[in-house]
């Protein structure tokens, strides 16, 4: 039976090219723009590590001063050295890691390649297994070369393939900061999107180039970025053991989301601790939270594309009345055609299939179109200089919702045209003939 209906669709299609072209583009442009704009949101608004990201738990805890608080207020973003190597140290969680971000000046030995800035972060050995980064070569360093300040360093797939062509460079040197460092893993390729481990640098930016024991990089005063927040006199180091000053990013990983209270419970134990101590001056005010909870609270979906978002739906809805419009146009001109048919037998049932077919066969033309218009749309993203464009692309899962949105679309727009059609009354059809 569907069969019939669609043949009947294409010979009515074949009478009425220029009105079907017409609901055809309408559909593709209305198509086009909602899936540029939602393939972008959905890439950006991912979940970056899905098979734990309800047991990594950012910390935050408030150890600033008592001039300017204000109850209730947002503890500190980060937290201090002092507190991150304390937390460490009493591994309370099933991994734990600090961490910050860096630059430093990369010496090859290949003949030809001049010395370079490279981005760096540094941090504890249990960063690689926490947040599962995938190893090309080697692994990760262990707690022990952490302790022993030890000068190890894993590099990114890219930064390898620039300094030693691409092949195994576990166990070979690398000259940073004037300072050479034994390779003891090489990362694949690992690109979370949003970079949730570091919310306060490029959140849609490329892997870090080196990674590097936190220990050793302060053992060799190596250049540090990201923001700083300080309340006190650092003594001329604002990144010292004791320094008044909070950026350290802490992250834990838990046995399960339902440890999260009990963690807590830990963290408020600490604070009382250190208020007791005499280093905190505020009220204990922590902060844990997940992965998700965190991206939620920092708003990582940039507002342009939640607007461009909205603008997408909107100009879809549009296109979808304008084809209401044409699809009631095009039906009730065959007021007489459909007067013969029931005139002949035909239910109002059949007539209404008949028509919602070629609604969503309207749809299906205009998905392929839209399609098209879609891939168009994410290649000018890419052109954009925001680093999330370049992550912009539309996978298998997106092929298949722009055909389906678009065939049900189509086939919405269809209902009242269709209910409108086999409303025509035989009699009064064959009569005005």
């Amino acid at each position: 039976m569907f069969a019939y209906y669609f043949n009947l669709a294409l010979r009515s299609f074949r009478r009425d090219k220029a009105l079907t072209a017409l609901m055809v583009l309408a559909i593709a442009l209305g198509i086009g723009a909602c899936m540029t704009t939602l393939t972008v949101f959905h890439v950006l608004s991912g979940d970056p590590i899905p098979t734990k990201s309800d047991r990594l738990f950012y910390v935050q805890l408030d150890p600033a001063e008592m001039m300017g608080y204000t109850p209730g207020e947002e503890p500190s973003a980060q937290v201090t050295r002092y507190d991150a190597e304390a937390l460490l140290r009493e591994k309370r969680g099933l991994r734990q890691a600090m961490m910050t971000g860096g630059n430093v000046s990369v010496t090859p030995e290949r003949d030809g390649l001049p010395p370079f800035l490279g981005t760096a972060r540094y941090t504890s050995a249990d960063f690689f297994p926490m947040f599962e980064t995938p190893m090309q070569y080697g692994q990760g360093w262990s707690a022990n070369e952490d302790e022993a300040h030890a000068r190890v360093a894993v590099i990114s797939k890219s930064l390898n393939e620039r300094v030693f062509g691409g092949g195994n460079s576990v166990g070979k040197q690398l000259r940073l900061d004037q300072a050479d460092f034994t390779v003891v893993g090489v990362i694949d390729e690992w690109r979370p999107t949003p970079r949730f481990y570091d919310m306060y640098s490029d959140q849609y930016g490329q892997l870090e180039d080196v990674f590097l024991p936190f220990s050793t990089s302060r053992d060799l005063k190596m250049s540090r970025s990201g923001s700083m927040d300080c309340w006190g006199d650092t003594g001329g180091d604002s990144t010292g053991p004791n320094a008044p000053c909070a950026w350290i990013q802490y992250w834990v990983e838990l046995e399960s989301a339902g440890k999260a209270g009990e963690y807590r419970d830990y963290l408020v134990n600490y604070s009382d601790q250190q208020r007791a101590a005499g280093r905190y001056k505020r009220p204990t005010n922590v902060r844990l939270r997940n992965v998700m909870e965190l991206l939620e609270f920092n708003r990582v979906v940039p507002r342009d594309v939640v607007m461009q978002l909205w603008l997408g739906f909107g100009f879809l809805l549009v296109c979808l009345v304008n084809t209401v419009g044409l699809l009631l146009a095009k039906f009730l001109r065959r007021g007489s055609e459909i007067g013969v048919r029931r005139a002949l037998g035909a239910s109002r049932k059949a007539i209404f299939a008949q028509c919602l077919v070629e609604a969503g066969t309207v749809g299906l033309a205009g998905g392929i179109l839209g399609l098209v218009l879609s891939l168009l749309g994410l290649w000018g993203v890419r052109q954009q200089p925001a680093s999330y464009a370049e992550l912009a692309h539309l996978d298998l899962g997106m092929l298949l919702l722009t055909f389906v949105l678009a065939v049900v679309a189509s086939v919405l727009a269809g209902l009242l045209p269709a209910w409108r059609a086999m409303q025509v009354a035989p009699a009064i059809q064959l009569k005005s003939q």
